[in-house]
């Protein structure tokens, strides 16, 4: 069977941290970046466009052979996720998997709290969806979750705004109204990829007693174990510590943001998922 790298998406550029710790904790292993960058941000689109614009993308990875694919994007785990695998992957790719970010932490998130009250900091769509107390209720149903929307976190982000006074307003805002809702939360989860480039500003209005948890390396550890207990996926991935990085907009701009999110430069190139899937229609 032919060998492929594992693909991790994003609606843009936050899945990068989720990426970098992937590659910390799994270094031998080939991955596979996709920022679908032209049509973000996911955070306010509706669960039928997420979906089409996940599962598209998908389709694209395992054009690319990757059996395995990450959606390192808390919306499209959020929206898109178990349709695709309840429906897609079964009737498509049965061979293939697609995993998500939300899971993975709602398995472990109750082990950071003593207070057992928990806040989550995510976009409209995944405060929207429910997705983090439907999935933490199943592993913790006596945490008591709340949740903040930040829908100006995202585009300051990638406007690169995270140092100026604006943005440190729109930090304070969105902490103190989760904190509004529940005085007794001990733990902070950033439920949004792109979170942790603000975690200096976060922390500087969080008190002291309050700890600030982000996903990349829950993930990472979760997709470990995963490997671990799942033999005939594993046999299907290459090893040959190759990272290549696509975006569906401008490669350029993409390279100029990837750093505050990756670490280290990048290079990347454009691919156009509409044309590709019209392209395949047509042959």
């Amino acid at each position: 069977m032919k060998q492929g790298p594992i693909g991790v998406f994003d609606s843009g550029y936050g899945g990068l941290t989720v990426l970098r710790n992937l590659v910390n904790t799994l270094p031998a292993y080939d991955f596979l970046y996709l920022g679908d960058n032209a049509r973000a941000p996911y955070g306010t689109r509706s669960f039928e466009t997420v979906y089409n614009y996940t599962r598209e993308s998908v389709e694209w990875f395992f054009e690319q052979h990757c059996p395995l694919v990450i959606l390192a994007c808390n919306t499209a785990s959020a929206k898109a996720l178990r349709t695709i695998q309840q429906k897609d992957l079964i009737v498509h790719y049965p061979n293939n998997r697609v995993l998500g970010v939300i899971r993975p932490t709602a398995e472990v998130i109750g082990t950071y709290t003593k207070s057992r009250h928990i806040g989550i900091l995510a976009t409209p769509g995944t405060v929207q969806s429910c997705s983090y107390p439907i999935e933490i209720g199943k592993f913790f149903p006596e945490l008591k979750v709340v949740q903040q929307a930040c829908p100006m976190w995202v585009p300051l982000i990638e406007n690169n705004e995270t140092d100026h006074a604006g943005s440190a307003f729109f930090v304070k805002q969105c902490l103190d109204a989760l904190l509004a809702q529940d005085p007794k939360i001990d733990t902070i989860l950033l439920g949004c990829t792109h979170y942790p480039v603000l975690e200096k500003q976060i922390k500087q209005f969080l008190p002291e007693q309050i700890q600030l948890i982000s996903q990349g390396s829950i993930v990472a550890d979760s997709l470990k174990d995963y490997l671990f207990r799942h033999p005939e996926m594993e046999q299907r991935l290459s090893k040959s510590s190759q990272r290549l990085f696509y975006t569906t907009d401008s490669p350029e701009d993409f390279d100029r943001h990837a750093p505050q999110f990756f670490g280290t430069g990048i290079s990347s190139q454009k691919i156009i998922l509409a044309d590709n899937r019209r392209e395949t229609a047509s042959n």
